[in-house]
């Protein structure tokens, strides 16, 4: 049931600073429309790259919406030097952030008056020096679990080491319990693989918010309310986007199949699969006898194996993006097959869509095991012993989630947890609870 927005209160004003890659942009803007929602003022900086944001704002609420651009310089996710990359975006979000609140400080609006407080992406830990010079509360967004969070925070306690040995799991009992090493997140499980600067924004988003003891709000889950509580007028979507989704090809395609008999396979927006893996993937959903909507994105559409979309093409549909949360709650729709980034994670949860997992890094692993022995609802394909996904492990996955009796078991778990999901978003939920808290506190 839609409700109104509550009217901006004077004075109420909050900058959010977002990392500029699609995952870590969506949920902060979901979190700024609740803001706008309950009566703030919100300010956003945005990449340069971003096409339009006019989609995201409200006819009934634009003046409560500022976009600000910022300038990263030759911002390319797939950066070889990732040092460098982090370097560049910290670097610019300082010098803008600087700039920015000087610019407040000195032209004082009432409208839009210096913000009570900054809300950034944990991953630009240096937005906290910037705003503290300037006598302004600072919050960080974590677009990651608490489960991961934890590791983290094991790992600078010194209880759990990067790599961990075959004793530092044994010793925490609660992350016991839970995971193996082959979960964790890989920059723990396999740091070597990472440049420096990996390494150092772990420490510096969980370690010194962690040690600040501030309190923890959880917020989420950070997506449209359309698919949750239903109370924000027209907030059907991200209204941001790097990419251009093929959202009427993709929308027709699935109005014309069954309830429950497509598998929708991406790995997001930065995750690959390697050639062999891509035509392990593309022999497997030949293989099985399901439809298909599988999301290629343009940089890796020459993996995939000659020919293969010509002939799929009576059983499968080949995007190079689409509209992720249409697609995952649109009825036709029987297991996803994803890279088990957060955003993805938390959709399909509360979509109540079974999942086969197949993480590929950062906190991947630790989100699929989750979804397989945690949350139950879904199952993760395993590595042969040449550390390979086959085409026979990930049809065998699918028939699993989809088909049999185990599949009874997943589907009413998912509809379990999209309830739950649903119910943190609803009046006298944990999460709507805790953003009238942090909304209050903003407006006193």
């Amino acid at each position: 049931m839609e409700a109104n927005y509550e009217k901006p209160t004077r004075g109420a004003h909050v900058l959010l600073i977002p990392y500029p890659l699609q995952g870590h942009i969506n949920p902060i803007l979901k979190f700024a429309k609740r803001l706008v929602f309950k009566g703030l003022k919100v300010t956003i900086l945005i990449p340069s790259s971003t096409p339009n944001q006019d989609s995201f704002k409200d006819n009934n609420n634009s003046s409560s919406i500022e976009f600000l651009r910022i300038v990263y310089g030759n911002d390319n996710p797939n950066d070889i030097d990732q040092d460098a990359r982090f370097r560049r975006i910290k670097d610019a979000v300082s010098k803008s952030l600087t700039e920015l609140l000087e610019h407040y400080k000195e032209n004082y609006d009432k409208l839009r008056p210096t913000p009570k407080m900054v809300i950034y992406d944990s991953l630009v830990p240096s937005v906290l020096d910037v705003v503290k010079q300037c006598g302004i509360e600072g919050a960080p967004f974590f677009t990651q679990s608490c489960v991961v969070n934890s590791v983290y925070y094991h790992v600078h306690k010194g209880s759990l080491n990067a790599p961990p040995n075959g004793s530092d799991l044994g010793s925490l009992l609660v992350l016991k319990s839970l995971l193996e090493v082959g979960d964790l997140p890989s920059l723990v499980s396999c740091p070597s693989q990472y440049p420096p600067a990996f390494l150092r924004l772990l420490f510096d988003q969980v370690i010194n918010w962690m040690q600040n003891i501030c309190n923890v709000k959880t917020i989420g889950p950070c997506i449209p309310s359309k698919y949750l509580d239903n109370r924000i007028p027209n907030d059907t979507d991200y209204g941001l986007s790097l990419f251009e989704p093929e959202t009427d090809s993709c929308i027709q395609w699935l109005n014309a199949r069954q309830s429950g008999s497509v598998i929708y396979v991406s790995m997001g927006s930065m995750a690959s699969l390697g050639d062999i893996e891509m035509e392990e993937m593309a022999r497997a959903l030949s293989k099985t006898n399901k439809y298909f909507l599988w999301v290629v994105r343009a940089t890796e559409e020459d993996k995939l194996p000659l020919n293969f979309k010509q002939e799929t093409s009576e059983k499968g549909l080949i995007v190079s993006w689409c509209p992720q949360l249409e697609v995952l709650a649109h009825p036709a729709l029987g297991c996803f097959i994803t890279h088990c980034g957060w955003n993805s994670t938390l959709e399909a949860i509360s979509l109540g869509v079974p999942m086969v997992a197949y993480p590929q890094w950062t906190d991947q692993p630790t989100n699929a095991k989750c979804i397989m022995d945690l949350w139950k609802i879904g199952v993760k394909v395993r590595e042969n012993d040449s550390g390979l996904v086959t085409r026979e492990e990930i049809e065998l996955c699918i028939l699993d989630v989809m088909e049999g009796e185990k599949s009874k078991e997943i589907k009413s778990n998912a509809q379990k947890w999209k309830h739950l999901a649903n119910e943190t978003m609803q009046d006298n939920g944990s999460s709507s609870k805790n953003i009238e808290e942090f909304v209050a506190k903003l407006k006193s």
